[in-house]
């Protein structure tokens, strides 16, 4: 059954969960008030039509920059499941009010200089008595889960997984299934988010119940990943086409696109090029590049014929910072440093640049095609010039040359007899 209003969908999911928090609570005489209460309050926070507009899926602002590049390089995702968006200050990451987000953020950037995969961390929903409870930690491309995190086993947890990549001693590790939907809805971080983000969840579950997709497709809303302009932001996590987990970014995702992005890219592992933003693995230079390298069915070049093994892109170029955070540089060369933006944090080690190979590998591509367009030249002009000529000249012409041969015999032979 379709919703003809996602946003009342959304008031009704919204009051529901609330009840069911409210429900596992203890009771009390002043509950349903409580409630009920709650709900009021929920109703006057939801997209109104002038919110929509100003910063909803018709603000003036969509589509007006390029989203390919838009993406800082990095190799894994570690996601930090923490009560709801609702829940969320601005910088979650760095609230004295929710110490265990804030305890794993500063113990990423402690060890930084220790972590030699590109890590990024976000904060995303953690509700109890469901997949993603609160303090569960989710890693991605590895597609695992620890339950529990708790703000005593923060340094382990870091030293054993982060750092030394290896199991957590003190955590059991279960594997995850499916595809992983993460669309941003940090609106105290910015109201776009907030505007757009719950709109495309609720679309994302109504489409994945309606294709039967309930237990294969997971959607969860997420703190801020970068570029609040480019709202609806998601990040797809789901097996590519040779069967490895990829992580693609879109944005300017509007809830018309939902049964697209299922039916294509989790569907069929096909990139929606006008909505994609970059990969994991895949620095913003290259994301730029295969952008440009578009085929008629949507897909890229590079995805066609040049898939790069994860990580493998953020070993030939720089990355260049973008709206995911701001850089904080490290005097060691070899460290992009942890990029911190609203609660995107990336912990990283960027490889040694290879520029001037690049660039003198780009010199001698464009001295051999010019060379080889100048022999395609001669070419073109020898056969140009052999075109202009027609049929009934060239016929002539072997006329005039059989005549001449002709004539040139039978004079041969007359002064052989005379002699």
């Amino acid at each position: 059954m379709r919703i003809a209003n996602p946003h009342s969908f959304r008031f009704l999911t919204t009051v529901t969960n609330r009840y069911l928090f409210l429900s596992s609570q203890p009771r009390s005489p002043t509950l349903l008030p409580q409630t009920l209460a709650m709900a009021s309050d929920d109703l006057s926070t939801l997209p109104s039509a002038a919110d929509d507009e100003k910063y909803g899926f018709k603000r003036p602002e969509m589509f007006q920059s390029k989203l390919a590049g838009t993406v800082d390089a990095y190799d894994r995702h570690v996601f930090l499941c923490y009560k709801s968006p609702e829940a969320w200050p601005a910088r979650v990451e760095g609230s004295e009010s929710d110490p265990l987000p804030k305890l794993l953020s500063s113990a990423f950037k402690a060890r930084k200089n220790d972590i030699s995969i590109k890590t990024k961390l976000t904060v995303c929903e953690g509700r109890d008595g469901t997949e993603f409870a609160d303090g569960d930690v989710l890693i991605f491309p590895d597609m695992i889960k620890y339950r529990g995190l708790k703000e005593s086993d923060v340094d382990s947890f870091v030293d054993d997984v982060i750092v030394n990549d290896k199991a957590w001693a003190s955590g059991a590790r279960e594997v995850l299934t499916g595809s992983h939907v993460f669309v941003c809805a940090h609106g105290s971080r910015d109201r776009r988010c907030g505007v757009c983000g719950p709109v495309l969840i609720d679309k994302f579950i109504e489409e994945a119940e309606l294709r039967g997709l309930k237990d294969q497709v997971f959607v969860s809303p997420c703190s801020h990943i970068g570029g609040h302009k480019y709202a609806g932001n998601l990040i797809i996590y789901s097996p590519g086409a040779d069967g490895k987990i990829t992580g693609h970014w879109y944005g300017y995702v509007a809830p018309d696109d939902v049964p697209e992005l299922l039916d294509e890219h989790i569907g069929k592992g096909k990139i929606i090029e006008r909505l994609w933003r970059g990969e994991m693995g895949v620095s913003a230079e290259e994301a730029e590049k295969v952008n440009e390298h578009k085929l008629p069915n949507g897909e890229s070049e590079k995805f066609k014929d040049q898939k790069l093994p994860i990580g493998e892109g953020s070993k030939k170029s720089k990355e260049n910072p973008q709206e995911n955070g701001t850089q904080i540089q490290n005097s060691n060369d070899n460290f992009a440093g942890c990029c911190q933006g609203a609660n995107g944090v990336s912990c990283c080690r960027d490889g040694n640049l290879e520029q001037n190979s690049g660039i003198e590998e780009k010199k001698q591509k464009e001295t051999t095609e010019a060379s080889s367009g100048k022999k395609d030249a001669v070419g073109c002009k020898l056969t140009s010039y052999m075109g202009k000529w027609e049929q009934s000249d060239i016929l002539a012409a072997v006329a005039v040359v059989g005549a001449v041969a002709t004539v040139g015999v039978a004079v041969y032979s007359f002064y052989r007899r005379s002699g």
